[in-house]
């Protein structure tokens, strides 16, 4: 009969997520192959020990004991987080930390799972130009990003972005200067972030461009949501030196889809083409990156309907 240990080491080897299991001092128990292939830390490298420095960010509360003892309960609490890899690299991971017990309810240790999150230095965002603002909004938006990405592969949950562009941004910086093009790009963000719904969230992600992170369910009500904010950017009452100006942006849908989208980066070019179609076409005009199997249409919401039908039909 087969041991019962060697069918779980067996079962872990098979996973593709590294797994770590330390007993309630923080010394590894476990560390699967996956792990190994992740962290480029060898199995026999670390079992009977607490994990090295390198590597603690990737157990979070799992170690020291004294910690996990104290630990709250977060079941399933994704995190996003950077380990030096054995190389000496950085690299970024999405891991998750469950508290282990006995039959008694007392705590003997914890495992922690956790994979390779997509790097951020490789997702497509705005120039910043040198803005400290505009960097530390990409920064907190690409760590949102990551882990509401990484809750959308493994459950499903709805997960779309828009990519907001102010179209009268660059001439306004020239003509009025800088000063009047930030004062318009707040009033801006003031009058989109009335219209964001419960859990979404946005920031600036360029110099002169916003992205919002979106839950809707479908496509369609993706691309109606966003005409929801190009309105509500139309009713920004900017004045400046007695001006009235009147602004309008542009807004590139993108939805991702189950099973399809397996990167984050190509989601978030989708919905940048979609900006900068509607800025080409003359702004104040919101386009939806249409996906399927050979490649993506981009369409104006007003049109969304009858374009997806008509590929229905094909």
């Amino acid at each position: 009969m087969t041991d019962r240990t060697a069918l779980l080491e067996a079962a872990l080897d098979s996973l593709p997520d590294g797994v770590a299991l330390l007993d309630v001092a923080g010394v590894v128990v476990c560390w699967n192959q996956s792990a190994e292939a992740i962290t480029g830390f060898a199995a026999g490298e670390l079992l009977a020990r607490p994990a090295p420095q390198p590597i603690q960010p990737l157990l979070l509360e799992a170690a020291p004991g004294e910690e996990l003892r104290n630990a709250p309960e977060e079941p399933d609490r994704a995190v996003l987080v950077r380990f030096r890899h054995k190389l000496g690299h950085e690299l970024p991971a999405i891991t998750r930390t469950v508290v282990l017990r006995d039959a008694l309810g007392e705590r003997i240790g914890a495992a922690a799972v956790f994979h390779p999150a997509e790097p951020l230095d490789a997702l497509p965002h705005g120039d910043a130009n040198q803005d400290a603002a505009v960097e530390e909004s990409q920064a907190d938006l690409e760590d949102r990003l990551g882990l509401e990405f990484d809750n959308f592969e493994r459950s499903g949950s709805p997960f779309g972005v828009l990519w907001i562009g102010v179209d009268q941004a660059q001439q306004l910086r020239k003509s009025h200067g800088a000063g009047a093009c930030q004062a318009m790009l707040e009033k801006i963000q003031h009058a989109l972030a009335r219209g964001l719904r419960p859990g979404e969230e946005m920031g600036r992600w360029g110099e002169d461009e916003f992205l919002i992170i979106a839950h809707e369910r479908t496509p369609e009500m993706l691309a109606a949501h966003a005409q929801t904010l190009a309105g509500l950017a139309r009713t920004a009452d900017f004045r400046w030196w007695g001006d009235r100006l009147s602004l309008t942006v542009s807004i590139g849908a993108a939805q991702a889809v189950p099973a399809r989208d397996r990167l984050l980066a190509p989601l978030l070019d989708l919905a940048r083409e979609g900006m900068e179609t509607g800025t080409q076409a003359g702004g104040n005009r919101v386009t939806s990156a249409l996906r399927h199997f050979d490649g993506y249409d981009a369409s104006p919401a007003a049109d969304y309907a009858a374009a997806d039908a008509a590929r229905r039909q094909r």
